[in-house]
């Protein structure tokens, strides 16, 4: 299947594998599907718990990229999804939308490109907190 790898810049044929290939000291992962680009060894997961178990979750992103994903998803979710001592300022949806506007493309965390992208996510959800004091 061809997917944006980040890693190489452009559409690479991604090859098809699991968890244990990915994650070999993680059981758990073993069975689960995952899209790997050869060329660069980076890789993406897959929509597993839904009918296409093999559709992409994005862009085939490099570890840099992966962990500015992983600190986006901290800061912004708690808006949405509350924490242990508070509860969400507003729904998945009207949180992702809000983050568009503010953006003016619609988002998606597993389409980053780039880490000036990431950067930009990032300083502008935690704009979003400051402006709804979370």
């Amino acid at each position: 299947m061809k997917i944006y790898c980040c890693g190489c810049g452009s559409d690479t044929e991604a090859r098809l594998t699991n968890g244990g290939e990915i994650y070999p000291h993680r059981n758990d992962l073993s069975h689960l599907p995952f899209w790997k680009c050869d060329f660069c060894d980076n890789y993406v997961g897959c929509h597993h718990k839904t009918k296409d178990r093999i559709k992409p979750l994005g862009n085939i992103p490099t570890k840099e990229l992966r962990y500015a994903r992983k600190k986006i998803h901290e800061l912004f979710d708690p808006i949405w999804k509350g924490s242990k001592n508070r509860g969400g300022c507003m729904n998945r949806k009207m949180a992702y939308k809000s983050l568009s506007l503010s953006l003016g493309y619609e988002y998606h965390t597993a389409e980053i490109k780039t880490i000036e992208e990431a950067r930009k996510v990032y300083l502008t959800v935690r704009d979003i907190r400051e402006s709804l004091n979370y």
